[in-house]
């Protein structure tokens, strides 16, 4: 197994406050998978992912309970010196947004060639020409002029081309893409997800974290849904896009546009996803799901297996 993530459980501390953010989440994955992990804003996606590299700030973010294996190693007992070590080598990082994780004063180039040199014992020649060729691998027109360019020369397309590129440059074992096309207009969009389907390797596991139920549809062999700091629902995604389980679960896919929906209003999930710190004492979703039965509101359901393996925290599903 090339990452195992096993009861999770992160909170923030600020000013006195403690925040539970992510309770309890267990996740596989395995080397030439793509584990989507889905839900909206605000349901702990993006601190459940940045924490395998140890990427949360701390403080206020503290992991206080769980294990994050990977190839074995615990990465949160790892010392900090392996753990850079692994950082881009081995456990590679494409960013939500380009323009916060990208240098403004640095060019292009510079900042990938930094990457490649910090891991490998190369010149900064034979660095810069591995620079452009990914530069050109993940389609960059006339990569030698780009590279001399500041991340704000560039498109937002292309600036997440570079980020891409600086993520895959050094083929890590393990690709974690945090909504890696939400800022991007749909015609881009396609072709990064077409680009990311042609770099990942069959060797190489990827953790796909979005809300678009769409880009998931299009790129993941599994999914995870996560709702309010937990896992809801997993599945293979041939079975889950057929077969959702979770009340959550089939709420996102109603949302989706289709065929069979053509001319209709899409369906819109009511209320809001409680914020963290505030999860009801029940199922988290009673209060915007339509299949509620009384018990919900008052008992947390458990994670369990159904049909063959999959998982569903719903006693009803």
């Amino acid at each position: 197994m090339l990452l195992e993530i096993d009861n999770l459980h992160i909170q923030f501390e600020s000013e006195g406050r403690t925040t539970r953010a992510v309770e309890g989440v267990s996740l596989t994955l395995d080397r030439g998978e793509v584990l989507g992990l889905v839900g909206e804003s605000g349901c702990g996606k993006s601190a459940t992912a940045m924490s395998i590299p140890r990427l949360l700030p701390s403080p206020p973010a503290r992991i206080t309970q769980g294990r994050i294996l990977f190839d074995g190693m615990d990465l949160l007992t790892l010392p900090i010196k392996q753990l850079r070590e692994l950082r881009g080598a081995k456990i590679g990082v494409i960013f939500q947004d380009p323009m916060t994780s990208l240098s403004p004063l640095h060019r292009v180039g510079d900042q990938l060639v930094e990457v490649v040199r910090l891991h490998r014992d190369v010149s900064a020649p034979a660095a810069y020409d591995l620079a452009l060729d990914w530069l050109e691998r993940v389609g960059i027109p006339d990569p030698a002029v780009r590279a001399r360019a500041y991340p704000h020369e560039l498109s937002g397309g292309m600036q997440q081309r570079v980020m891409i590129a600086m993520g895959m440059i050094l083929e890590p074992d393990l690709m974690i893409a945090d909504e890696p096309t939400t800022a991007l207009d749909v015609t881009i969009q396609a072709q990064i997800l077409g680009l990311m389907r042609k770099l990942h390797r069959k060797n190489s596991g990827l953790l796909l974290i979005t809300h678009d139920m769409g880009v998931v549809y299009q790129m993941a062999t599994r999914i995870a849904v996560m709702y309010a700091g937990q896992i809801v629902e997993q599945a293979d995604a041939e079975t889950f896009f057929k077969t959702p389980k979770h009340p959550y679960s089939r709420a996102l896919l109603a949302a989706l546009p289709s065929a069979e929906t053509r001319g209709e209003r899409l369906k819109a999930i009511p209320g809001q996803v409680p914020a963290a710190g505030a999860f009801p004492p029940g199922c988290r979703f009673h209060d915007r799901c339509s299949e509620t039965h009384p018990e919900c509101a008052a008992q947390p359901p458990e994670l369990r297996a159904i049909d063959g393996g999959r998982l569903v925290r719903c006693p009803y599903a």
